[in-house]
C-alpha cells in the first residue's frame, strides 16, 4: 500500500475540486478525482419558459459564461426550428471568440505559468532594462516584507522550474502585460454580447445587438490589440517555455499527463449558414490513432452514476439524465458524473481539438519526441489562440461586407416563440472543451433540462467498469518524489484548465496531519 496525498481543493483553477493519489515509488499509482460543489442549475430549469434557458445556464459559471450561453442557445435553435441567419451566425463566432482569446491567455500567463517559475531567481536579474529592473525592486522589496502573494509558489523549486533569471524576469513582465490584455479581450465580447459576464444579446435564432460602424471599429481595435499580443508574446513565450530545447521540453518527452490518449471534439464555430462547414472540426480519436478520425455521434453519448453522489440508474443518454442526490451512496466520492462515448472515456479540450485537426505544428511537437501530455496542452492552447486570432479577422471581415447589404439580418424572428412540444441538442467548443446542452419542450414549458460540461468529461469519477476518468488516468505515473512537495500533481490538473477554489490542504499519510501549502 503506497502513501495517500490529498489536494483539496485544488487553487488556481474554477470550482472546488479535491484530488487523491497513491504514491508507490515517487510516482502516482492510482488517482480520485472528486468534484465536491453540487450545481443543480438544471433542475432550477424544469417549468420554465425555453427562452430563459439561455439566460440561467449562463449563470453556472462566471468564467465561461458565455459557452453555456451559446449551447444553450443552440439547443434552442434545434428545438424551436430556428434558422440563425448570417448576421447572427457571425456575431456570435467574434462573441465566442472574444472568450477564447481572453480564456487562453488568462490560463498560461495567470493560471498555470507560475507552477514552472522559481520566482525568487528574479533576485539575480542584472540586465539593463529600466522596466525589467523596476519589476525586479518592486519584487525585491514584497520579498524583504514578506508579502509576494500571488507571485511566489509555496513550494519547493524543482529540477522543471524556470531558474533563469531573464527568463523568469520578462515572464513576470508578461505576467502583468496579459492582464490588460485579457481586460481587451472580454471587452470585445462584450460589444455584441450586452456586458460581461453573462451576454444579453444571444438568443434563439441569431443575436440581438446589431452591428453599426462604432461598433465594429471598436471591436476591430481591440482585436488588432490583442491579436498582436497573442503572436508577439503569448506564442513566442509558449515555444520558450515547453518547444524543443525549452525547459519544459524534458518534461514534454517524459509524457507526464497523458491519460488515455483518447479524444473527442464536437466542433464549432460555423462557417456557413447550415452549419455543416465548422472551424473547430468535429471528431473522434481513440488510442492517439490519428489515421482513424471518426465523426462524432451525439447518440453515442451516456453518463454514468456509479460513483458520483445521485440515485443509482444505469447509464442514460443526456436527454433521459436526471440529478437526484444521495449523499449516502456507497463507493461515491464526486458530484461529478462520468461522462462516456461508446462507453469510452474521452478527453476534451484543446489538445483534443487540434488532435482531431491534425494540427501539423502540435503533430512536429510530437514528432520531435513530446508525449501529449501536460505540456502539449499547453502547446495545443497556444496553437489554437493563433488559429482564432487570425479567423476572427476573417469572419469581421465578412460581416462587414454582409452588414452592408440588402436584407442583412441578424435573427430568425420567425422562430421566437416557443413549440408546443420538441427537443434540442446544442453543441459547442466551450475553451475547456466539448459542450453539450439537451432540452425537452412539453406545453411550450421545460419538461427536462441537462448540460454535460467540459470538466464533466475531464474530471469524473470511475464508471461502471472501473474506468478511471481523464484526470485520474493523467495523474497515473506522474512523478512525484516529495510528497510533502506535490506540485507535478496540480501541474498536470491545471493544464486542462479545470472550471469546477483557494487553498491547499495535504494529509500527510503517516501521521494523518493535515500539511497547510498555499500553491499559487
Amino acid at each position: 500500500m503506497g502513501q495517500r496525498i490529498t489536494v483539496d481543493p485544488v487553487t488556481r483553477i474554477e470550482g472546488h475540486l479535491k484530488i487523491e493519489v497513491e504514491i508507490e515509488n515517487g510516482k502516482v499509482k492510482d488517482a480520485w478525482s472528486s468534484g465536491t460543489m453540487a450545481r443543480g442549475f438544471e433542475a432550477l430549469l424544469t417549468g420554465k419558459d425555453p427562452r430563459d434557458a439561455s439566460y440561467v445556464t449562463s449563470r453556472f459559471c462566471g468564467v465561461c459564461f458565455s459557452v453555456h450561453t451559446m449551447a444553450s442557445a443552440a439547443a434552442l435553435d434545434d428545438a424551436f426550428g430556428a434558422q440563425v441567419p448570417e448576421g447572427g451566425r457571425l456575431i456570435r463566432n467574434l462573441i465566442m471568440g472574444a472568450e477564447y482569446l481572453y480564456d487562453h491567455i488568462i490560463h498560461f500567463y495567470h493560471l498555470a505559468a507560475l507552477d514552472y517559475l522559481d520566482i525568487m531567481a528574479i533576485a539575480n536579474y542584472s540586465g539593463k532594462d529600466a522596466e525589467l529592473n523596476a519589476i525586479k525592486d518592486k519584487i525585491v522589496s514584497l520579498v524583504k516584507r514578506g508579502d509576494t502573494y500571488p507571485l511566489t509558489p509555496r513550494y519547493e523549486p524543482d529540477e522543471f522550474s524556470v531558474a533563469d533569471p531573464d527568463i523568469v524576469i520578462m515572464a513576470v513582465k508578461h505576467y502583468l502585460d496579459a492582464l490588460k490584455v485579457q481586460v481587451t479581450a472580454k471587452n470585445m465580447g462584450a460589444i455584441f454580447g450586452g456586458r460581461a459576464p453573462h451576454y444579453q444579446s444571444i438568443v434563439v435564432g441569431g443575436v440581438t445587438q446589431y452591428p453599426d460602424a462604432d461598433l465594429i471599429g471598436r471591436f476591430k481595435s481591440m482585436l488588432g490589440e490583442v491579436n498582436a499580443f497573442v503572436r508577439n508574446v503569448y506564442k513566442n513565450d509558449v515555444l520558450l517555455f515547453g518547444g524543443p530545447g525549452g525547459p519544459l521540453f524534458p518534461l514534454a518527452k517524459l509524457g507526464v499527463g497523458g491519460g488515455h490518449y483518447n479524444y473527442l471534439s464536437f466542433g464549432a464555430f460555423p462557417n456557413d449558414d447550415e452549419g455543416k462547414d465548422l472551424f473547430f472540426k468535429p471528431g473522434v480519436v481513440k488510442g492517439l490513432n490519428l489515421d482513424k478520425i471518426e465523426a462524432f455521434d451525439p447518440n453515442k453519448v451516456t453518463e454514468s452514476v456509479k460513483h458520483a453522489w445521485y440515485k443509482d440508474n444505469d447509464p442514460v443518454h443526456p436527454y433521459d439524465g436526471e440529478q437526484v442526490f444521495d449523499l449516502d451512496k456507497d463507493g461515491a466520492y464526486s458530484f461529478i458524473k462520468a461522462p462516456r462515448y461508446e462507453d469510452m472515456p474521452f478527453e476534451v479540450g484543446p489538445l483534443a481539438r487540434m488532435v482531431v485537426h491534425k494540427d501539423p505544428t502540435l503533430l512536429s511537437l510530437v514528432q520531435a519526441g513530446a508525449k501529449p501530455g501536460a505540456v502539449a496542452r499547453h502547446a495545443a492552447r497556444m496553437i489554437e489562440t493563433l488559429h482564432m486570432a487570425d479567423q476572427m479577422e476573417v469572419w469581421l471581415g465578412q460581416l462587414i461586407e454582409a452588414a452592408g447589404k440588402p436584407g442583412f439580418k441578424i435573427q430568425d424572428t420567425a422562430h421566437w416563440e416557443p413549440p408546443s412540444s420538441g427537443e434540442g441538442a446544442g453543441f459547442y467548443e466551450a475553451p475547456r472543451g466539448a459542450l453539450g446542452h439537451w432540452i425537452k419542450i412539453k406545453d411550450k414549458r421545460i419538461e427536462n433540462y441537462q448540460a454535460v460540461v467540459p470538466s464533466t468529461w475531464n474530471a469524473s469519477p470511475r464508471d461502471e467498469k472501473g474506468q478511471r476518468g481523464q484526470y485520474e488516468e493523467s495523474l497515473i505515473g506522474t512523478p512525484v518524489p516529495d510528497p510533502e512537495n506535490p506540485i507535478n500533481i496540480v501541474r498536470v490538473i491545471r493544464s486542462f484548465d479545470p472550471c469546477l477554489a483557494c487553498a491547499i490542504h495535504v494529509i500527510d499519510p503517516r501521521t494523518n496531519e493535515i500539511l497547510k501549502f498555499r500553491i499559487e
